[in-house]
């Protein structure tokens, strides 16, 4: 294995990153840095969240700036303000013995004519959202003309979120022969766009194997009802009594209730969403970098940036639609060496998508068992009984109470004065345990049945359900899907843009190959398909109207697409 300083890196350098603890380069590391440093050509780096890809970037960032010219040379480019800050303070710990470089953070939902003073003071390095940095470019504050460097990170997230447009409109400021770095957890088909677009002759930097799973990461799911997916993922975190966890949930609306029920249920937890303020957002983050937060329950885009090393398990109420979004949360987990669990909690109409989450990421899920309640308890008992075997005894101070206590406890035995000891720490888990019953899933549908249904061309469960609206809701279809590169982010970007009026809240979005359905208030829902017929995604006209629960949707779509692909190859 190499040394930081046999990778070519710089002494003022090395100091910085050895405060940091920094010993020897991680794989990612070892395989960018020369790369970066000693290359001239662009490089697509392919490597999980977690794996060191910040100091892997950053560190050859950092060596190429010319501090004495005080303007943007280097440019690097996060999806979320929690992933920009942290990067802006790592590179800024890197070159703590770096004299007059400067690295400044340009994020929404800050002062931003703070940020324009900064600007004209002079910066080298610039770490930014999209949002925020177009809006000071059209300001004609931020000058990219002298940037000879260019990072895009987490860049599957960043088009998932559905930034493309951003990007092509920053790229278009800065010179074409500037050196690109595009560092990605996955490469989807969108990203592999980016690249070839924007990229001269990139070279390609594998960690691991593409699209996999981090190797840390046990991956198990428990099948249930739909209606115990709360009450399981209780018993999973009752049977794991030192549990610190991210629980993924797909709508603000489930987040925020998910976290109300473990609150009121006396869970340590609290929802992190995009309604919250970034102030609420701060504090809740803070409470569980902390730990004073043992669950919390967060949208992807809201979890963007969050750092944290000690994770013991990601937990999905319920599997994402893109298997990116999968390897991002369960990444999150199982890091800096350690051991991790990523946990899916599904219903039967998902096992399909399971299966499909394996073949891409190349590894088998576990099905397990919901605990029991006599496991949940035994489990729970064992741990205290650890906790009072390792407990940091302070025998001064504590000698001058036991001759009362002990007389006070004297008539109890050895044996009482323990079952009281565990009844005190217990008996609300054993009254709620009470006579609790088993709530694993058991498919009682004869394979014969199922195979009739298919033959009779019946709706299966999973269309119907993909088909249903939630309460007060409405299901609308659109005719693009992640086959067009049409993404979530996308979608509120077509809805901003074309709806009039009253902002659109959306619900649950299924994204398949060829279609898209999502939920809409009722009140909304005709107003959001006029918006949606006509509108353009790439050059495809969209087609939207309130979906029907007799229609071949993924039929029809690929009728409509055939025209539009003709065409684009014309």
């Amino acid at each position: 294995m190499q040394t930081f300083e046999e990778l070519g890196v710089r002494e003022d350098l090395l100091r910085g990153i050895k405060e940091m603890g920094f010993e020897a380069p991680m794989p990612v590391q070892e395989k960018v840095i020369p790369v970066l440093l000693h290359g001239d050509h662009d490089l697509v780096a392919l490597a999980q969240t977690g794996t060191g890809k910040t100091a892997a970037f950053g560190l050859p960032v950092l060596q190429r700036i010319d501090a004495d010219r005080r303007e943007p040379q280097a440019l690097i480019l996060a999806p979320t303000r929690e992933l920009c800050l942290q990067i802006a303070g790592d590179l800024a710990d890197f070159s703590k013995y770096t004299p007059d470089l400067e690295v400044l953070p340009v994020y929404g939902g800050s002062s931003i004519e703070s940020q324009i003073r900064a600007l004209r003071k002079g910066v080298q390095i610039i770490v930014a959202t999209p949002g925020r940095l177009i809006d000071l470019i059209k300001r004609g504050v931020v000058k990219l003309d002298k940037v000879h460097t260019v990072v895009l990170d987490e860049a599957d997230e960043m088009l998932n979120m559905g930034f493309v447009d951003s990007i092509n409109d920053i790229l278009a400021h800065v010179p074409d022969d500037r050196k690109m770095l595009l560092f990605s957890a996955t490469m989807p088909a969108e990203v592999a766009k980016i690249s070839k677009r924007f990229m001269h002759r990139p070279e390609e930097i594998v960690i691991g194997t593409r699209n996999e799973g981090a190797k840390n990461v046990r991956h198990i799911y428990y099948m249930v009802n739909a209606r115990d997916k709360y009450l399981a993922l209780k018993r999973i975190a009752d049977n794991n009594p030192n549990i610190y966890a991210i629980i993924f949930c797909r709508t603000r609306r489930d987040t925020q209730e998910i976290a109300d029920k473990l609150i009121q249920d006396g869970y340590n937890a609290d929802a992190l969403h995009g309604d919250l303020s970034q102030q609420q957002r701060d504090i809740v983050m803070k409470k569980f970098r902390d730990r004073v937060l043992r669950l919390l329950v967060a949208t992807d885009v809201a979890a963007r940036g969050l750092d944290v090393d000690d994770l013991t398990h990601v937990i999905n109420f319920g599997l994402p639609d893109d298997t990116a979004v999968y390897t991002h949360r369960s990444g999150r987990t199982g890091r800096a060496g350690k051991t991790g669990v990523s946990v899916a909690i599904i219903h039967s109409r998902e096992k399909g998508r399971l299966r499909e989450i394996e073949r891409i990421i190349g590894k088998k899920f576990e099905r397990q068992e919901v605990p029991t309640p006599e496991h949940i308890i035994e489990k729970q008992l064992y741990n205290l009984a650890d906790r009072l075997e390792r407990v940091e005894v302070n025998e001064e101070e504590i000698a001058k109470y036991l001759p009362g206590v002990a007389r006070k406890l004297s008539w109890l035995s050895t044996e009482d004065l323990l079952k009281r000891l565990l009844s005190l720490e217990f008996n609300r888990l054993l009254d709620y345990y009470k006579d609790a019953p088993k709530i694993d899933f058991i498919d009682e549908k004869p394979a014969k049945e199922r195979k009739e249904r298919k033959e009779r061309g019946l709706v299966s469960d999973k269309e119907k359900d993909r088909r249903t609206a939630e309460a007060g809701m409405e299901r609308i279809y659109v005719s693009a899907g992640k086959a067009d590169g049409f993404f979530a982010g996308n979608l509120i970007e077509l809805l901003n843009k074309y709806v009039e009026g009253k902002r659109v809240d959306v619900g649950r979005i299924d994204l398949m190959p060829s279609y898209s359905l999502f939920d809409v208030r009722k009140s909304d829902a005709k107003r959001t398909v006029a918006a949606l017929k006509g509108a353009e995604f790439f050059g495809k006209r969209l087609f939207s109207e309130i979906a029907s629960a007799d229609k071949d949707y993924a039929r029809s779509s690929e009728r409509k697409a055939k025209p539009y692909k003709k065409s684009k190859k014309q």
